[in-house]
């Protein structure tokens, strides 16, 4: 009895076990007549799958569903291959990645664009929770792959077939480059993977989104197929109502920040100084930053990484904080900051300095840049001439700061 996978043309989750049958070479086939919510809904279906999901592996020993146990299958029909890795900790590492993949990226991505697909009810606050937790897992996987090709070892396993399959529902549907780009390692690993021969054959041609898609009401989608037949005018006002629920929260999106008394402190003339000196710097940019600064209309902190010991590579603690960087991009007509990478060998510290409009840490930055949760914030005293003279040092770049080297030191601007 040959292999038989049931499932539905374009299903992302099946290409799991293709993929992984490439390969091995190991032959499987797909029922030409399948047709979803019929096919899954027989007694025949049921019998192999009593939820009536797909895919679905029927196997000469009896059927197999959830597809990283088919995938899992799959890949061992053939014997011993590098798909599974080649000692314990391989395997262990490879099924490690497999469920984190599932898990905080796949599981993310479909809380994500399944409310706005109209398949469950949308919900703005648990959208925001779910996008926040997709970049929690994309920014560790990030990590992982700034030192690594593969997932696991030095050629394609198991974890990578799972993890691309996984990503690749989010790069087809609500992944913008916009939103990929801050994670440089992902991006590289993906293309690279999904554009090898025994994943082509598979998915084909893969082309990122270009926008998030618009949010649709739960069951909408299944109305939209009657209101033509009765009426050719009713549907060209779908996307008006959708364009109204997405329009409609802008214009209360006004920042609390730009509610607050004017400051005598103009942040764009700050940053033109620090950038447009060059040389005599404490005398002329450190003396205009004191001069210019309103510490009614604004505040400065000082952070400190809380897992420096963690920090035992400097291109990857660089990253790090490039990456930390960049998400702070929503925060650039409010905020000014330094972060200093300190150390001549590992583990490497990262301490900073930042400038933010109003007397607090601005609430929109600790709620969408997770990041910030991982630094101890202090607010400086600037009466304590100690505090105002460590400003004036990260500001400058001073070398060596608190008895150790410069790594590096990035400015946000």
């Amino acid at each position: 009895m040959a292999l038989v996978l049931h499932t539905y043309k374009g299903n992302k989750n099946a290409d799991k076990a293709l993929i992984a049958a490439e390969y091995v070479g190991v032959k499987i086939d797909l029922p030409s007549d399948f047709q979803m919510g019929v096919t899954n809904k027989t007694p025949e279906f049921l019998k192999m799958n009593p939820m009536g999901k797909v895919p679905v592996l029927e196997t000469p020993e009896g059927p197999v569903f959830e597809s990283n146990a088919i995938a899992r299958y799959v890949s061992r029909l053939n014997g011993e291959n590098s798909l599974n890795g080649s000692s314990l900790i391989d395997y262990a590492h490879i099924e490690q990645w497999s469920d984190f993949s599932t898990l905080e990226i796949y599981g993310n991505i479909l809380k994500w664009f399944g409310p706005r697909m109209g398949f469950m009810a949308y919900n703005a606050p648990a959208e925001e929770a779910a996008i926040s937790a997709l970049k929690r897992g994309l920014e560790a996987l990030n990590t992982h792959l700034t030192s690594n090709t593969y997932l696991v070892g030095h050629s394609v396993t198991l974890a990578d077939i799972i993890t691309v399959c996984n990503l690749n529902l989010g790069f087809a549907t609500v992944m913008t480059k916009s939103f990929t780009s801050a994670f440089p390692h992902v991006e590289r690993y993906f293309w690279t993977l999904i554009n090898q021969p025994n994943f082509k054959k598979v998915v084909g041609d893969v082309k990122q989104t270009e926008a998030v898609p618009p949010i649709k009401k739960a069951g909408q989608p299944a109305k939209a197929k009657e209101e033509p037949k009765k009426k050719a005018a009713p549907a060209p006002e779908a996307p008006k109502v959708v364009e109204e629920e997405e329009e409609a929260p802008k214009p209360k999106a006004k920042n609390p920040l730009d509610l607050l008394p004017p400051s005598p402190m103009v942040l764009d003339e700050w940053k033109r100084l620090y950038s447009n000196t060059k040389s005599n710097f404490r005398e002329v940019a450190i003396k205009g930053f004191w001069d210019m600064y309103d510490p009614e209309g604004y505040s400065l902190w000082f952070c400190d990484y809380k897992y420096n010991d963690e920090n035992m590579v400097s291109f990857v603690t660089l990253n790090k904080v490039g990456g930390f960087l960049q998400r702070m991009d929503l925060a650039r007509k409010y905020a000014f900051g330094k972060m200093l990478i300190c150390g001549s060998e590992a583990p490497f510290k990262v301490k900073g300095l930042w400038l933010f409009r109003g007397p607090e840490i601005p609430k929109f930055i600790m709620d969408e840049v997770y990041d910030m949760e991982l630094y101890e914030w202090t607010k400086v005293d600037i009466t304590d001439e100690a505090q105002k003279e460590r400003v004036s040092q990260m500001i400058e770049d001073a070398e060596p700061f608190e008895g150790e080297a410069l790594l590096d030191a990035k400015c946000f601007k």
